[in-house]
């Protein structure tokens, strides 16, 4: 193998100027792959999730190429619809799956290819590309599919779930190596039959130099209406898996009239919850729009502390939500109503406090106390940045991928 730069082509469904934890890891990967002397290639969607609508500047094509920060990116037609209703999902899966395949002599040669699941369907065009570029490919599993869609009681067709397994376990298979983000997921994947040596933790993390401690920004608070308040902001996907009614039932019982909930971000379960706050007159609660990334880091930094939720299911004993880490990064103490894995590192970090998943007055003690105790707040914020900075610093997962990377080309040669 020769000293210059791998050629790699990363697969995903999902890529910025979305809002998401896996269109920020892709493309925090990509560029500092690129930035280590090789070339990466990303073939991907057009942006529209998870409103269904595709944004401005991207609309009435079906083909496109830009750059971002000096990485490629070859965008396709994809049949657009919200993050809502199962089977239009899925015609908005295998829609890239199809036109994916168009990309394929745009690309290039390919030593070796990085694909993001879910969505799980994606795994067609990889095995189509592998066969066409003749390059092995690094399966990254950041939600276990189709089981999780099982648990939440999205799929429950059982043919349709004996042919997504058939899939998923014939894609472990021609993969090159399967990376998870927590030991939890790669246990149960060894347990059902991956062999371990195939296996690699690739965690999670944030870009430490983005997200930093910063004085709050006063124009923004005034602008968002958080003067005057101690805001705990949730930030990220309004979803089936997060469980967010848990924070509507903790505001109607917080007394304290300093506290305010923000809600940021979009998803299936948003409209929902927006329409209980107003029929019930939560008026403790505000709702943002999904906002840009470059806007997050001043949000964050301007709201007292983070709210981290997930609904108590088994399958989420194992799950590490991302923007997490984010919150960690800017020193800012984290309310983490969820349970396993991303409990234990919160009270190894001692950055935050945990609560039951579901448990709505657990979340609001939690809320009151810390409200009630902005030292502990601080300190826990600071304890948040320093663990974060050791052991989720992107720079240093992006090091790991490209070692892994070369591992794999080397192995094939």
């Amino acid at each position: 193998m020769t000293d210059r730069g791998l050629r790699i082509m990363f697969l995903t469904h999902y890529f910025p100027p979305e809002i998401g934890a896996p269109q920020a890891r892709m493309f925090e990967l990509a560029r500092r792959l690129d930035e280590l002397g090789d070339t990466v290639t990303v073939v991907t969607a057009f942006p529209n999730y998870p409103t269904g609508i595709v944004h401005e500047g991207y609309r009435g094509r079906f083909a496109m190429e830009e750059r971002m920060d000096g990485v490629r990116v070859l965008r396709r037609w994809v049949f657009a619809t919200p993050n809502s209703g199962f089977f239009k999902r899925i015609l908005n899966w295998l829609s890239f799956v199809a036109s994916s395949l168009t990309a394929a002599r745009k690309v290039g040669p390919v030593d070796v290819m990085f694909v993001q699941s879910p969505p799980l369907p994606i795994g067609l065009a990889t095995l189509a590309y592998a066969r066409i570029k003749r390059a092995p490919f690094v399966f990254n599993v950041s939600d276990i599919w189709p089981q999780s869609a099982v648990e939440l009681g999205v799929l429950r067709s059982k043919l349709a779930i004996k042919l997504a397994e058939m899939l998923e376990m014939h894609i472990y298979r021609r993969a090159a190596r399967v990376t998870v983000p927590t030991p939890g997921m790669l246990e149960r994947l060894a347990a059902r039959g991956v062999p371990r040596e195939k296996l690699v933790l690739l965690t999670n993390g944030v870009d430490t130099a983005l997200y930093q401690p910063q004085p709050p920004d006063a124009d923004l608070a005034s602008r968002l209406g958080f003067d005057g308040h101690k805001v705990f902001l949730y930030a990220g996907t309004h979803g089936l898996s997060q469980g967010l009614d848990v924070i509507l039932e903790a505001a109607k019982i917080t007394k304290n009239p300093d506290v305010l909930y923000v809600l940021a971000g979009e998803g299936a379960d948003k409209a929902a919850l927006v329409a209980k706050a107003k029929s019930e007159g939560i008026a403790n609660v505000r709702f943002l729009p999904n906002q840009p990334k470059a806007s997050m880091p001043a949000l964050l930094n301007s709201t007292y502390a983070g709210i981290i939720s997930l609904r108590p299911l088994d399958l989420f004993r194992s799950a590490f939500p991302s923007k997490m880490f984010e919150s960690m990064a800017v020193g800012q103490p984290l309310v983490a109503a969820l349970w396993g894995e991303a409990a234990e590192m919160v009270r190894t970090a001692e950055c935050g406090v945990v609560t039951e998943p579901g448990d709505a007055s657990e979340l609001r003690d939690a809320v009151e106390s810390l409200a009630g105790d902005p030292q502990l707040a601080r300190e826990m914020g600071m304890h948040g940045r320093e663990y974060v900075a050791e052991h989720y610093n992107r720079a240093k997962i992006a090091v790991r991928l490209h070692e892994l990377l070369r591992e794999v080309v080397r192995s094939r040669r």
